[in-house]
């Protein structure tokens, strides 16, 4: 596997849920952080939450207490559950990896997925 991963889009209506998946490549040997972006058409893209590889996160405020973004137990996989959406959740949600291909970061790099769309019908 050599592309981010991404999965989990599609169609809900408003208040409903969906989750979103994100799996790193499996080159990247260090991660530090994990995360989803999302760009809603004609805006620019804008952070959703984050995860460190400490465990720690970060949300928009836009969503907090909606949105909890956790990641699995080999530190490569990451879920963002996304609950009482909003039509203005709509947008294609990209998913980011910072790290490198080494054990050891001397710096890390950032690898995009394609996106995933989220449309919130009202």
């Amino acid at each position: 596997q050599v592309e981010v991963v991404e999965s989990g889009g599609g169609l809900v209506e408003s208040g409903g849920s969906l989750r979103l998946s994100c799996k790193a490549p499996g080159h990247i040997l260090s991660i530090d952080t994990m995360g989803w972006y999302r760009q809603a058409p004609g805006k620019s893209r804008e952070l959703v939450a984050t995860i460190k590889n400490v465990g720690s996160t970060m949300y928009a405020d836009s969503v907090k207490g909606r949105f909890s973004l956790t990641k699995d137990n080999a530190g490569n996989t990451v879920y963002l559950v996304m609950n009482s959406l909003k039509p203005e959740d709509t947008a294609v949600y990209y998913c980011l990896v910072n790290g490198c291909s080494t054990s050891v970061c001397y710096r890390t790099y950032d690898y995009w997925g394609r996106g995933t769309q989220v449309t919130v019908s009202s």
